[in-house]
């Protein structure tokens, strides 16, 4: 009971933010709240049904492998090559700029020339068809959703990025829940190693929770930030190729992708200072609790009744919250390897799933960085709608999460 009255609770907390309560599609927020429960009893009481989904994720690794050749070639053991060192501790040698950003590259240009054949175009017209009649949605947005659960918050906007400017306010606002709300498959194995010697299962577990995250972030977000329903409609989706050729799809992809990287790169640097310059604020203000005030503690303040209600007892909840507030104002690898490092008694084996579910997605200052600067540069006459949804956006993917850890810890 104390897990169902967290969820709700979530629920009306987004209800409560709404933009516009009276135009909020209750077959969207139903459907999509629907969906989480049934993935969620899908995969988790049927545990084969995630293995078999986990085969989904080796067409990721097979991209991250491919960028992987690139990076090692150009960048050595700093892009993925050999180490000439020994790893002190499990992805110490992961660097962001020279393994995570390079995909980027790498799916601009492969997006571009998916468009130039026309593959995209069929793919986004297939999730219109079903997407529109059960739950209402564009094909835009189902497949930027969907494809959400495998890729980054950049990565999936560029598959959909010739159909960005014509979304309406809330379903840009969906599209950039539904990156807050999730991981890269890139970084599972990451996560799952990190946790496997506390958390039995734990890639399975990381891959469900990117899952059923999706259409809680859906829910959310038509709750937030309301957009009208396809479900009457035909969609078109034809828009020309900009390409004469595939190789010139690949060059111009290619291109783009350089765009994006540096400004994803430029924002990231300046959000992780300006939060690193408010703590140092905050450490001249006079301590709490013999310890010194940070964004960090604050936080865990506003998430400790938050963890309560999703079914964590007080004690416990100080230190879930303590890892959702490293995770908000850090990021969610940083927020893991405390939960790994934590004492055995700090967190009952219930609660250390809960929390591992709660803390799955990319929910946080840095990642709103990545975003408004990586979709600013793919859509920059939306950028006044980016820059006022992106701090939102935290908030709605965080609930989404949680809400997961809510369902997960009912089942």
């Amino acid at each position: 009971m104390q897990g169902l009255l967290g969820y709700a609770a979530l629920l009306l907390l987004a209800f409560a933010l709404s933009e516009n309560r009276r135009r909020i599609s209750l077959r969207i927020v139903a459907s999509g709240v629907a969906l989480q429960w049934a993935l969620a009893l899908l995969f988790i009481k049927l545990p084969w049904t995630a293995e078999a989904f986990l085969l989904l994720n080796h067409g990721v690794e097979a991209l991250q492998k491919a960028t992987d050749a690139g990076t090692s070639f150009v960048f050595g053991y700093l892009g993925g090559g050999p180490l000439p060192f020994a790893e002190t501790a499990p992805g110490a040698a992961f660097i962001f700029a020279f393994r995570a950003l390079p995909m980027i590259l790498v799916v601009s240009a492969l997006a571009t020339l998916l468009f130039h054949w026309g593959a995209l175009q069929i793919l986004v017209n297939a999730f219109a068809f079903v997407l529109r009649r059960v739950m209402g949605i564009g094909g835009a947005l189902g497949l930027g959703a969907a494809v959400h659960i495998f890729v980054g918050n950049i990565e999936a906007p560029l598959l959909v990025r010739p159909w960005l400017a014509r979304m309406q306010r809330g379903e840009f606002f969906a599209l950039m829940t539904c990156g807050m709300a999730g991981i890269a498959g890139t970084v599972m194995v990451l996560y799952a190693s990190i946790l496997g010697p506390v958390i039995p299962s734990a890639l399975g577990h990381i891959l469900i929770a990117a899952v059923i995250s999706t259409p809680a972030a859906l829910a959310v977000s038509a709750l937030m930030t309301p957009f009208d329903s396809h479900a009457g409609e035909k969609e078109d989706y034809s828009i020309g190729a900009p390409a004469l050729s595939s190789i010139d799809a690949l060059a111009k992809g290619t291109a783009d992708g350089i765009t994006f990287f540096a400004n994803i790169t430029a924002t990231l640097i300046v959000a992780i200072a300006c939060v690193t310059l408010v703590n140092l604020g905050l450490g001249l203000l006079p301590q709490m609790g013999g310890e010194a005030i940070t964004l960090q503690s604050l936080f865990a303040l506003a998430f400790k009744p938050v963890m309560m209600l999703i079914g964590l007892s007080g004690a416990e909840a100080e230190a879930a919250a303590r890892l959702m507030a490293t995770k908000t104002v850090l990021n969610e690898f940083i927020a893991y390897v405390d939960l790994a490092r934590l004492g055995p008694d700090a967190l009952s084996e219930k609660s250390r799933l809960i929390v591992t579910y709660a803390l799955c997605g990319f929910a946080n200052f840095g990642s709103a960085g990545i975003m408004i600067g990586g979709l600013s540069a793919m859509c920059p006459e939306r950028k006044q709608d980016i820059v006022d949804l992106g701090l939102r956006s935290i908030l709605s993917g965080t609930i989404a999460t949680c809400m997961s850890g809510a369902v997960v810890g009912v089942l």
